[in-house]
């Protein structure tokens, strides 16, 4: 019966998602009705509630508004540009596909997506008119950059959402999806967009122009790579030194800078000085794009907090034992139950986010019961987050209607990238499994 209510749940969900209402409330609707029908009492589930948004909110909040405000300052000061700029120059037109594909990654560490792909599109459109290259043959390692990230790395919602649902360290976390990462958007990228270099489409190059400040407007281009990155390095190396100084004020001090939250508060203070007051803006200007960055990423703070309520039910309702039993009665590896439960997710839903925040409900008994690798879940289910999307994702419709595809072609190019970095994200998770 258990397993029909929680089954109940998730069709309700995908049925909501359907019908247009906001994840928001949706996710708390069927949670709180998922509560109900698995017996707990009504001011159980209130408890649970207000359980939920705390923990939930309690660590998420600060990284996930610090690195939106990092992104927003890095878009609007010119950073992002010249970060773009210097690894194009510097990689040349014959590998413009690397080039674009390191640009998307770096950028997308920082960005969010749908920021990344805005900043990104333009260029594609310039180097596949300046290169005479089809336009998915740039395209494609751009998008796959973007993706990966998105999907693996934090401080994205995704992940951070998962790593705390897990109780997982984020540090390690990175330091994982960086390892796995690379190798998955070589593949899914310049491999990838070789083989669809012959497809053409009628997108008119003037459909978007590059709105690119003068050079000497831009910031520096050390200075914009060292900020953007800087979040990623302070963390890397509290991992590192975690394991191999030993203990005293030193190894103290790099645990301190490499927390998320410190780690990104640094750098948003050091660009809203170097990207915005040094460089003659005033601190109205740069608030305003904090306030910006802030208010841009709410929604997305509260579907995130709606995820963890329906998690909290789902741990406190009692179904922790027998949702943990699963992987070992189907004599199914937990890494690989939790891919496929975000898989089908994905593929119903339409949001990766969304799908992840379901999921992680569903595994996080597995997790916690010590059956697995919590920072390993936390990509098992970022990647499943990816697979095969399609008309119901925003992402499809984006890239379909930026590059004047036809659905055939949008198939064919974005549902078969995000595929492919779905399962070799999947296999690096397994293989690393080994290791780890």
């Amino acid at each position: 019966m258990t397993l029909l209510i929680i089954l109940f749940a998730i069709l309700f969900q995908v049925f909501l998602t359907a019908k247009k209402v906001s994840p928001f409330l949706s996710l708390l609707l069927v949670a709180i009705l998922t509560g109900l029908m698995l017996g707990m009492a009504p001011s159980a589930i209130l408890v649970s509630l207000e359980k939920g948004v705390g923990s939930t909110l309690g660590s998420l909040a600060l990284i996930i508004c610090l690195g939106a405000i990092l992104g927003k300052i890095l878009e609007e000061s010119g950073a992002a540009e010249r970060i773009t700029t210097t690894l194009i120059s510097k990689f040349g037109e014959k590998n413009i596909q690397w080039a674009i594909m390191l640009t998307g990654f770096l950028i997308g560490i920082p960005l969010y997506y749908n920021a990344g792909f805005v900043i990104l599109v333009p260029l594609v459109f310039s180097l596949a008119r300046k290169t005479q290259v089809s336009l998915l043959f740039v395209a494609i390692p751009m998008a796959a950059a973007l993706s990966t990230t998105h999907c693996f790395l934090p401080p994205h919602p995704g992940p951070v959402f998962l790593v705390n649902a897990f109780k997982a360290d984020l540090g390690k976390t990175l330091v994982y999806g960086l390892i796995i990462s690379v190798p998955v958007v070589v593949l899914a990228g310049p491999v990838l967009g070789r083989f669809l270099k012959s497809v053409q489409t009628e997108t008119s190059l003037q459909v978007l122009q590059s709105q690119s400040r003068q050079k000497e407007e831009l910031p520096g281009a050390w200075l914009s790579f060292l900020i953007a990155l800087l979040p990623v390095l302070l963390i890397a190396a509290s991992v590192i030194t975690n394991n191999i100084l030993p203990d005293g004020w030193l190894k103290k001090s790099f645990s301190f800078l490499g927390d998320a939250n410190i780690a990104l508060l640094i750098s948003v203070l050091l660009a809203i000085y170097f990207f915005g007051l040094k460089k003659g803006e005033t601190m109205e200007t740069t608030m305003t794009w904090l306030n910006g960055a802030i208010s841009g990423i709410s929604v997305i703070l509260l579907i995130i907090t709606a995820g963890g309520v329906f998690k909290q039910i789902l741990t406190d309702s009692g179904t922790a034992a027998y949702i943990s039993s699963f992987s070992s009665q189907w004599q199914m590896p937990p890494l690989l139950f939790g891919w496929i439960i975000t898989a089908l997710l994905r593929v119903t839903i339409g949001s990766a986010t969304v799908a992840g925040i379901t999921a992680a409900g569903v595994v996080t008994p597995i997790v916690l019961a010590g059956q697995v690798s919590p920072e390993l879940m936390v990509l098992a289910v970022g990647t499943g987050s990816v697979f095969g999307s399609h008309i119901n994702d925003t992402g499809f419709w984006m890239f379909k209607e930026f590059f004047n595809l036809t659905l055939k072609q949008t198939f064919q190019s974005w549902t078969l990238m995000e595929t492919l970095i779905s399962i070799l994200g999947l296999i690096g998770v397994l293989i690393l499994d080994l290791f780890v």
